[in-house]
């Protein structure tokens, strides 16, 4: 518990962590207090404009799914966050997310494939953006889950497409672990190099994974 003016509950901020900041604090001549507000005051002038956020989702099943959608609304509830997402007919998401009341931004008819599916995909993208009121969005985009299954390299042209022109928000792009495993591994890395994060997403477990680029000789590094 560390006293701002108010109050505020830490969590994970153990005794062992205010032990050692309050050396840190001592040996600086400075109170913990003071750090903690530089830190805050810090990470809000760099969180102040909207982020344009692109997140990648692998997911093992539906149960899955649905226990990571159902948190997600929990996390964004009384908040700003315009939620949203756009799926197939009769994706089993659509009755979780039309029951907590998250906006449909699916166009009719449905056309996501074929030589006009870019062009569909994107008047799904206007729609929401236009619905949104200029709110952040919090979306879920699963015709991308659809696209992968029928054709991976569409669904990673359209994946180049909207990274280059990002909405400002969060937007969640979901593949089934089944079919990001049939894909390239050329494909594969591509696609997590253009996802700011990668979560895998297991029962009721989230899992995020980290990739980058190295040479031969850290291999021998600690």
């Amino acid at each position: 518990m560390i006293s701002l003016g108010k109050d505020i509950l830490i969590r994970g901020f153990d005794d062992s962590v205010h032990s050692e900041l309050g050396k840190k604090a001592e040996t600086m001549g400075v109170s913990i207090n003071s750090i903690v507000k530089d830190a805050v005051e810090q990470w809000l002038d760099k969180k102040s404009p909207t982020p344009h956020v692109h997140d990648l989702l692998i997911y093992s099943d539906e149960k899955s799914m649905n226990n990571f959608l159902k948190s997600l609304d929990r996390m964004t509830s009384s908040t700003e966050w315009f939620k949203s997402f756009a799926v197939p007919p009769k994706h089993h998401t659509e009755k979780v997310l039309s029951k907590l009341d998250w906006f449909n931004g699916t166009v009719k008819p449905y056309k996501p494939h074929g030589v006009d599916g870019s062009k569909y995909c994107g008047k799904v993208i206007q729609n929401i953006a236009k619905s949104s009121e200029k709110k952040p969005l919090c979306c879920v985009d699963f015709i991308i889950t659809d696209i992968a299954n029928n054709s991976f390299s569409h669904a990673m042209e359209l994946e180049r497409t909207y990274d280059d022109a990002r909405l400002p928000g969060l937007m969640f792009c979901p593949y089934k672990a089944e079919d990001f495993m049939k894909s390239d591994l050329t494909d594969m890395i591509e696609l997590f190099l253009m996802h700011d994060r990668i979560f895998v997403l297991k029962n009721d477990g989230i899992y995020k994974l980290h990739i980058t680029k190295e040479s031969i000789h850290k291999i021998f590094l600690n």
